[in-house]
């Protein structure tokens, strides 16, 4: 079982039918597949050998689309870094990760020097761009020969996506071929799909949920779509344009879609599909999504980057106000085909239906573990099973529902904030004694990060300096967007932990869920 082979299929059967539109550019089947093997030994002239790491920051395109496939093609590891991120986190994961081979398009060409130098590291350029100091990949792809497929597959690593980390540094996910392969096919059932469906990559292609789609779509021999960032009146106008029949977007972007919806109009009849997740979803935006697009049918995708993403779907005939199927909306689906999931108590004992406790998950798209963490694996897969960190009760249908999260995260526009992260920036400050990061409602990013801090002695109480602070030390996503000062201690557990059940209630009181 191999991601590329998908392509060999689409090649040798549909190898005239459209693989990618980008920019003015259309590549076939046939053509894409050809470029893919070209850029593998490519690769392999730039150095990257069997199981070595080719890192990425780029936007979303065609030539990004290749490098998915590429890679392992060459037999390589490829690890799409978030492009939201800090130069020292980015920094951090390519240290950890060993990357051979760096490759950045012409918006991140400076940061991309800037991270090899002194490294040891290949800088890549993608497309037809040049730059000092890069490889400029794209005449070399039309140059090269196309090489051979070194075969890797089944339980070797194909990718590795960083995520958060609850001490404060982000975990590499290993996910396998077997990995990406099975939860595409995963997806691909529960849709069902037809083989014609075209899909728009708006959704940014470093993040898990949109690298499913890229191979659950080559899966199906569809078409790739791709615009560089998701914004609005771009990705509506896309849609019209190319007739899309699929594409995912996180609440906030939808949200973001909507409200332009409502001021110019646009013909998306063709629109089928349109797939929700990484963090939920306002009941009054689904209701606003089923007036604006009757003709859609919105699909949410529950998971983590530890099973390649997707645990659960809510399928669209759920998605209904009235009706046999009513009710189900807040609810994050049921389980995916060949995923075993149970719902366990604080001894990992299952509790009855109805009760709420922690999501564990078992089955064939569930990661390999952490890249060169192996206790934080051996705790995250004890007993073999995943445990997800996130609470939640299961009716007597077999729906899942959220209601919080163990895991000391904040889901803010779909990106995962670990509190820890923001807290080691903030303690990096003179004027903090103290302090804690929590996930507060918000109406636009569903839940909002959060500082609380005891300042020391005499100093300042500055929330825009704390906040500017953080900036130059995480991404900008992860800094506090509001902060509380108090002089009082914060509360502490008999084992000397931080309460922030207690911080958290507050804000949360008189609501379902405490997430968001």
């Amino acid at each position: 079982m191999r991601v590329t082979q998908a392509l060999l299929r689409n090649a040798q059967q549909r190898p005239r039918a459209l693989a990618t539109a980008c920019a003015g550019r259309h590549r076939r089947w046939g053509e894409f597949t050809e470029r893919v093997a070209r850029c593998a030994q490519v690769l392999r002239g730039l150095g990257l050998g069997d199981g070595d790491r080719l890192g990425i920051v780029a936007l979303n395109s065609d030539h990004y689309l290749e490098l998915f496939y590429a890679v392992p093609w060459a037999g390589g590891i490829i690890v799409p870094l978030n492009t939201r991120w800090s130069q020292p986190e980015i920094a951090y994961a390519l240290a950890d990760a060993g990357v051979r081979v760096l490759v950045v398009d012409e918006h991140f060409l400076a940061l991309g020097r800037a991270l090899v130098a002194g490294s040891g590291m290949r800088l890549a350029l993608l497309g037809e761009a040049r730059g000092d100091g890069a490889v400029a990949l794209d005449p070399l792809i039309e140059a090269a020969t196309p090489l051979a497929e070194a075969g890797r597959g089944g339980d070797e690593v194909s990718g590795i996506f960083y995520t958060g980390g609850t001490t404060g540094r982000a975990k590499g996910v290993m996910l396998t071929h077997a990995n990406h392969v099975t939860n595409s096919l995963q997806l691909a059932a529960m849709i069902r799909a037809p083989e014609a469906l075209s899909y728009l990559h708006a959704a940014p292609m470093f993040h898990i949920a949109d690298a499913l789609c890229v191979y659950m779509v080559t899966a199906l021999g569809g078409a790739h779509h791709v615009i560089p960032r998701f914004e609005p009146a771009a990705c509506a106008a896309a849609l019209q344009a190319q007739r899309v029949t699929d594409v995912l977007l996180v609440p906030t972007m939808i949200q973001m879609l909507l409200d332009h919806l409502a001021e110019q109009p646009y013909d998306l009849k063709s629109l089928a599909r349109l797939y929700y997740g990484a963090s939920p979803i306002p009941e009054a935006t689904l209701l606003r999504l089923f007036d604006a697009l009757p003709d859609c049918a919105p699909v949410q995708l529950y998971g983590q980057t530890e099973a390649a993403p997707m645990l659960t779907v809510l399928e669209g005939k759920y998605h209904v106000k009235e009706g046999p199927h009513a009710g189900r909306l807040r609810a994050a689906g049921r389980a995916i085909p060949c995923i075993e999931l149970k719902i366990v108590d604080a001894h990992d004992v299952e509790v009855p239906r109805g009760t709420v406790g922690e999501i564990l998950a078992r089955g064939p798209n569930v990661m390999k573990g952490y890249w060169r963490l192996p206790e934080q694996t051996a705790q995250a897969l004890r007993g073999g099973w995943l445990h997800t960190g996130d609470a939640a009760y299961m009716d007597e249908d077999g729906f899942i529902y959220i209601s919080d999260r163990l895991k000391d995260m904040i889901v803010s526009g779909g990106e995962n904030v670990y509190s820890a992260e923001v807290e080691n920036a903030l303690y990096q400050h003179p004027a903090v004694a103290q302090c804690a990061v929590i996930g507060v409602p918000d109406a636009r990013w569903g839940e909002r990060v959060h500082a609380v801090v005891v300042p020391k002695a005499g100093a300042a109480r500055d929330a825009e300096a704390l906040i500017a602070h953080c900036r130059a030390l995480i991404a900008d996503f992860k800094c506090p967007r509001s902060v509380d000062f108090r002089d009082e201690p914060l509360p502490l557990s008999g084992a000397g932990k931080i309460l922030k059940t207690e911080l958290r209630k507050p804000y949360w009181e008189g609501m379902a869920r405490a997430v968001n």
